[in-house]
Parts: C-alpha cells; structure tokens; sequence
C-alpha cells in the first residue's frame, strides 16, 4: 500500500535513510529550490526517484503544512524485538528500549519516536491493536525519526518477558502511590521504559510485568504530564545514568 509523507524534514528523513521503497517525489511549482529542499531534490536525484513539479495546490491536498514537497512511498517497514537486541549488542551497549502500550495520539506517539531516536535507543515497541501505528501523520510528527529508528510491533507482555531474559529492568511510567520516586529508581544498565495510555495508563497485565513503577517529581499545582513529555523526561534521566555509568 502506498501513502505520502508530507514536510521538507520528513521527506528528507526518509530519503537519506532509504528504508522505505520511494515512488515518485512532488515539488510545488514556484518553491524555491534551495537549502533543504536542494538536498532532497539531490536525494531523489541519486536513488532515480521521479521527481514532479506540479501545482501547489496539488501538494497542500496531502495534508496539512506540506512545505512544498510530498513523496509516495511503501508503508513503514516494521522491525522486531530480535533486530532490536542485535542493534544494541553491534552497538556494544545496554538494550535501551522504549514501550508505548496503547497510545493513541499520534503527535504523542510521533513526539516520543523523536525523543527516543535522539537519545540513542535502540528501538520502540508497540502492541498490535488500539495503538497509534506509524502513520504519514506520525512521520510528521516525528520530524521523520522513524526513518531511523526501529519499530516493533507484538504482544508487549510477551516482549517484555524476552526483555527481562535479555537482562533488562522494566520500569513504567506511573503517578500513582505505588510508584517510587525517579531519584531512587536505577536508570542505568539494560533498560525498557513502560509509558501508558494517554488516559488510562498502562494495562494492568503490562503493569504488572513491570519491575518497578517510576514517578517523575511534581512541585507544582499541576499533578500531571502529557504522556509525551512525561515519557521524553523520562529517557532523558535515562540517558543521563546511562552516560554516567560509561564514564565510570
């Protein structure tokens, strides 16, 4: 099935990672042929992609805030838990992996993918249903970090059991009593963090093959976070025991 990925960032993302098969490329008739738009341009020039300048009004109707460019591709090529391990162990490193059980939104889902491709996970893992799948808009959203980062989807209680005999600590993401503060929650080592559903949280079955259950510190008036920023916060404190730990 072909989709269009839409926004200069995007586009550039998913040519420069050539994981995707790529059909033809469409320019806005007009568009300045500069800057980024040069390299993808360039891009497509070098992978013999078609490359189309058609009127902008053509671009806008692939949805919203295009920039000028649009590209039809193959859908997302989703990997597994077992690449995943592979690419930390090439790596020399500590799996580092993310889990999203159950998010909906897509801009959350699309915010995490980018966070966690700038951290140096190795990979994300998602269930098969009522989950946000990488869709164009996600892409997007992601500012085309999904092109670079590996995407498995499965049964998440399964998955987290090949995680724990792999070696890693499972930790979700919880507000609740429960919950141990992040200051005295070990974030170093092999390592999968747990964000829940937007409203719901985590399924109970997924909560329960948790390891420990985290609490971000909450000094204000407000006693919550988007689960986007909540889980960005979170593989941020990561990465940084992490770093610490390769210094030592």
């Amino acid at each position: 099935m072909k989709e269009w990925i839409i926004g200069r960032n995007p586009v550039y993302e998913v040519l420069r990672a050539r994981r995707r098969q790529v059909f033809r490329l469409q320019v806005a008739q007009g568009a300045e042929e500069k800057g980024r738009l040069a390299e993808i341009i360039d891009l497509a020039a070098r992978a013999k992609v078609k490359v189309e300048r058609v009127p902008r009004q053509v671009i806008d109707s692939r949805g919203e805030n295009p920039q000028g460019v649009a590209l039809e591709t193959g859908e997302y090529p989703y990997s597994d838990l077992r690449s995943i391990l592979k690419l930390a162990e090439s790596h020399q490193e500590p799996p580092f992996v993310l889990i999203l059980d159950t998010l909906q939104n897509p801009q959350n889902f699309g915010t995490l993918i980018r966070t966690a491709e700038a951290a140096g996970m190795h990979g994300v893992l998602i269930p098969f249903r009522r989950t946000a799948s990488v869709t164009p808009a996600v892409v997007h959203a992601s500012a085309g970090a999904t092109e670079h980062l590996l995407v498995a989807q499965g049964n998440l209680a399964q998955m987290i059991e090949t995680l724990k005999e792999a070696g890693a600590w499972v930790i979700g993401l919880e507000g609740g009593p429960e919950a141990q503060p992040a200051a005295q929650v070990r974030l170093d080592g092999p390592l999968a963090l747990v964000v829940g559903n937007e409203g719901e949280g985590m399924r109970s079955l997924v909560r329960r093959s948790c390891d420990v259950l985290m609490a971000l510190p909450m000094r204000g008036q407000v006693d919550s976070l988007n689960a986007a920023v909540a889980g960005s916060i979170a593989i941020y404190l990561a990465l940084q025991a992490r770093q610490k730990t390769a210094r030592v």
